[in-house]
């Protein structure tokens, strides 16, 4: 069974650390990038399955990384779930109607995102388990 490719697009390095054994640990490939524009060359590179894309990114914020991916006809239709430190009130939709399938305040419920990625990748359902809280 193949693994699922997350990147996970975050400039904080103790998070994406954190995500990166998080999501290892769960049988996903993992793919990391720090600032918007690494995140689409990365994206390009790597042609991952979902996006973990956080909004406050130096070099484009994930407002400006969600719109590039939606104009890319080979990246439109990979899934981006944001988690963000923002405010959610009106960052929230502003993020799902740019192209987000799902927006999480951080610091995020480790179970609830897993729940999401697997929902979101069904194929990979029997290979992605939840670590204990």
């Amino acid at each position: 069974m193949t693994k699922p490719k997350i990147l996970v697009v975050d400039d904080d390095p103790d998070l994406l650390r954190a995500m990166r054994l998080r999501l290892r640990a769960n049988n996903c490939e993992i793919a990391t990038a720090a600032d918007g524009y690494s995140a689409i060359a990365t994206a390009q590179k790597e042609r991952p399955d979902l996006i973990i894309l956080d909004l406050g990114l130096p070099a484009g914020d994930g407002f400006a990384v969600l719109e590039r991916l939606q104009n890319n006809n080979q990246l439109a239709g990979i899934p981006v779930i944001v988690l963000s430190a923002r405010d959610p009130q009106g960052n929230e939709e502003r993020a799902l109607k740019a192209g987000a399938s799902m927006f999480f305040q951080k610091p995020v419920d480790n179970e609830e995102l897993m729940n999401v990625i697997r929902v979101t990748l069904p194929q990979w359902h029997p290979a992605v388990v939840p670590l204990p809280s």
